[in-house]
């Protein structure tokens, strides 16, 4: 049974950081890319940041580079998205996502919310 669980969510002040965590099971995850979305109230899931399979070269949405760090640990089937200089506008709720060829992995989320 394919699992990704997301956590490391929560409340944070403005300017502070967060790292989310996404562990997967039931699929060979060091043969899928991983990238982690968010949606926000009220707007369209987007994407935030990609790593291929093996690491190395990343990508990133252009609001959250120099803030976002996007990385993984095969050994530990997990993904990991460090977030830094957080704002409110960062308020979402945050996705991972397997992906490789038309074979997509979704878990099942987790909050974020930047609020003084």
């Amino acid at each position: 049974q394919v699992q990704l669980v997301e956590s490391g969510g929560g409340l944070v002040q403005p300017g502070g950081s967060l790292r989310l965590s996404c562990t997967a099971s039931g699929f060979t995850f060091s043969t899928y890319a991983m990238s982690w979305y968010r949606q926000a109230p009220g707007k369209e899931r987007e994407l935030v940041a990609t790593v291929p399979p093996a690491g190395g070269s990343t990508a990133y949405a252009d609001s959250m580079k120099g803030r976002f760090t996007i990385s993984r640990d095969n050994a530990k089937n997990t993904v990991y998205l460090q977030m830094n200089s957080l704002k409110p506008e960062d308020t979402a709720v945050y996705y991972c996502k397997a992906h490789r060829g038309v074979v997509r992995y979704w878990g099942q989320g987790a909050q974020v919310t930047v609020s003084s």
